[in-house]
């Protein structure tokens, strides 16, 4: 059945695409009888001539006639066809990830309906890549939380049990060996800790337990203690409830910016502010000292951002400050009705995020 709905679909889309090609053939063809009849007529009732040789002045006539008939042509061509000259741009520069692009329905007949229709196909493209982005990244959050688990419940373990196996070793062995054996017991429990970390960074914990403010604060707690980079942390207080989905995309975010900033940015400090908007909503912005963004294109990190922005209904703007580093703004809004309708929950699916580059 839904194999014969597509098949009919594709046939229906056909027919109309060629009934539009016959309309636009007939509309250029009327055009041009147009502007020969009107030419054929003034040549009938007018005062001109042609000899046989032709003279000077009747060649120049016609060429000026022949002129303006095709001056004439190319004028009302260029009024049929303008729409679509404005409708190629935007095709070729259309993004998903910044939504809301549409060109304004002018022209009349079969060029209206090709705007129109394409317009219909962006709202539909939009909705389809939102509803398949919030189904990825749910799944995607899904795997996190299995591996961090994983991680602190089976190596964790382990690397514990390893560690007082150390311990009781080191009070029996010789002293000659436990020098040896102290420096394996710092490496286990570093390693540990290095798990431990991982485990968090998938799976906040701190965000399910005691929200926001507090994972934003273990988060910036954690890029100062284990990067170059000084965090400067900014969260208004009484902020807005904020859906859980919501919560987490704000938080991967600004695990993403973060991440850029020591990375790729050469940035010694960073600011990361979270506050009210004046439009009802919340703002994110995340800003450092570092290059800026120097004109490359965006990668992976990035576009998994702007995904994250639109599965919370919010607008992610990115750019380079005119005194130098990067500012990145996350506009979410609060209530739920503002959610895009393509970022439609599954089931299980409370929480999402991408994965970082």
């Amino acid at each position: 059945m839904g194999k014969a709905r597509g098949g009919g679909t594709r046939q229906a889309s056909d027919q109309v695409g060629g009934a539009g090609a016959v309309r636009l053939f007939w509309r250029v063809f009327w055009l041009n009888t147009l502007v020969g009849a009107v030419a054929t007529v003034l040549l009938m009732v007018g005062p001109w001539t042609v000899s046989v040789p032709i003279r000077l002045t009747e060649a120049l006539i016609l060429a000026t006639g022949l002129a303006a008939m095709l001056a004439a042509n190319a004028v009302l061509l260029w009024w049929g066809l303008a729409p679509l000259g404005r409708l190629a741009p935007l095709m070729a520069t259309v993004d998903l990830l910044r939504p809301g692009q549409r060109l304004p329905v002018t022209g009349s007949g079969e060029i209206a309906a090709l705007i129109d229709t394409f317009n219909q196909m962006l709202r539909r493209l939009e909705t389809e890549r939102g509803t398949s982005t919030a189904r990825a990244l749910s799944a995607q959050e899904d795997e996190r939380r299995r591996v961090a688990r994983e991680l602190h419940d089976e190596i964790g373990q382990s690397l514990t049990a390893l560690l007082l196996d150390l311990k009781r070793v080191t009070d029996q062995a010789p002293p000659q060996v436990r020098d040896d054996l102290r420096n394996a017991q710092e490496m286990t429990r570093e390693s540990l800790d290095e798990v431990r970390r991982i485990a968090r960074r998938l799976r906040p914990d701190v965000l399910e337990d005691l929200g926001l403010a507090s994972a934003l604060a273990a988060l910036a707690a954690q890029f100062d203690t284990h990067t170059t980079l000084r965090v400067r942390r900014q969260v208004q207080r009484g902020l807005p409830p904020l859906d859980p989905q919501v919560e987490l995309v704000l938080y991967r975010v600004a695990q993403e910016a973060l991440t850029n900033a020591a990375r790729h940015s050469g940035a010694a400090s960073v600011v990361l502010d979270l506050r009210a908007d004046g439009d009802g909503g919340v703002l994110l912005r995340v800003e450092d000292d570092g290059g800026g963004l120097g004109g490359a294109p965006e990668g992976a990190g990035i576009r998994g951002m702007r995904e994250r922005a639109l599965l919370a209904g919010g607008t992610l703007d990115l750019r380079t400050r005119p005194r130098g580093g990067t500012r990145l703004d996350l506009r979410v809004p609060t209530a739920q009705a503002e959610a895009p309708a393509g970022a439609e929950r599954t089931a299980g699916a409370d929480r999402t995020a991408g994965e970082r580059p």
